[in-house]
């Protein structure tokens, strides 16, 4: 079996579910070619990268939100359409897409299927929690952004058939959590000053270990220590924190969970993945704010003198729903998987 395995690149979430699903993958297939579209990824994938395609990656901005003047800039329509109709989908037994909307719509337009393994194929199961305001607009880009055929789907919890739990790295699993009291940060889409200014305002006493998509190098302010993203110094300093301070994506919040840290998740602002992501962690216990501005701060406060962790139960299935993807795929689809 012939496998196209492709990644949105954009953040570090879906380059970090690869570094587990692309070695089990090649355990289960003659061939395995990886793509990757978006821009330059902070993670470095230790296996060859077959396609890099520009895409349609979002740009984080700096105020806790997307850039979208920043991404519709980097959307070149010609250059996306190009991609589109040079991509060899005919040349694979199966195509998965993480989100990646090259192949996706590379199958679409030949009419071939398109199998999404993705936190976004949960997130829109109608089983799955939503937030209170209703996002049509956004709803429907995460609908269609990468479509597919069939879907298998990740959550924080299993909500339904074909939604698995998170695919904890191996990396993350093998790591001795312990409390050395500081607490970790990443917030892509907040500046380093804003950052700086409104943890300081919070806390004197806290050590901070805060990673910046902003900064290229490291950096102390007080009690704050600013540090440029990087994959190992981050899933270190979240081994060894006391909390985790983060956005609302996917990757972050499900690791924090399983180390057993107390965490507090602030959604990027008109992303509406995050937006349910959120709904979903506070079902859980999970605190959530709006922004780091004064009317927030109160619940961060009682979060650091009170916050705890919430237990969840992660088993290590990834192989087991490559099985059954696999299974699927050889069988016809016998069954659609996941409707969304």
């Amino acid at each position: 079996m012939n496998i196209l395995y492709a990644i949105q690149g954009t953040g570090n979430g879906h380059l970090s579910r690869a570094l587990d699903i692309v070695p089990l993958l090649q355990q289960r297939a003659s061939r395995v070619d990886v793509l990757v579209s978006g821009p330059p990824a902070d993670i470095e994938l230790p296996f060859a990268v077959r396609y890099r395609c520009q895409g349609m990656g979002f740009v984080f901005g700096k105020k806790g939100g997307v850039n979208f003047v920043k991404t519709f800039w980097q959307m070149n329509s010609a250059a996306f359409l190009r991609e589109i109709r040079l991509l060899p989908v005919e040349a694979y037994d199966v195509v998965i897409s993480d989100f990646e909307p090259v192949s996706a719509w590379a199958c679409r337009r030949q009419g071939r299927p398109c199998v999404a393994l993705s936190h976004q194929s949960a997130v829109l199961s109608p089983h799955a929690p939503q937030p209170a305001n209703a996002d049509l607009v956004g709803r429907a880009v995460l609908r269609h952004y990468a479509p597919a055929t069939h879907h298998y789907g990740f959550h924080f919890q299993a909500y339904a058939p074909h939604i698995q739990t998170p695919v904890i790295r191996q990396q993350v699993r093998a790591l001795p959590a312990r409390n050395e009291g500081h607490y970790t940060v990443y917030l892509p889409a907040f500046e380093e000053a804003t950052l700086v200014k409104r943890l300081r305002y919070l806390s004197r006493s806290v050590r901070w270990e805060v990673f910046s998509k902003h900064s290229r190098q490291e950096s102390e302010h007080g009690n704050v220590w600013v540090r440029p993203v990087s994959g190992a110094a981050f899933v270190d300093s979240l081994a060894r924190s006391a909390g985790v301070l983060c956005g609302a994506g996917f990757e972050t919040p499900a690791e924090a969970l399983y180390l057993g840290k107390k965490l507090l998740v602030v959604p990027m602002k008109h992303q509406y993945e995050q937006a349910c992501n959120a709904a979903a962690l506070a079902a859980m216990g999970v605190p959530v704010v709006k922004n780091l501005k004064d009317r927030s701060l109160d619940v961060l406060d009682e979060w650091l003198r009170f916050g705890q962790p919430i237990p969840v139960d992660y088993p290590d299935a990834t192989g087991a729903v490559l099985d059954q993807l696999l299974a699927d795929a050889q069988a016809g689809w016998p069954a659609p998987a996941l409707v969304v």
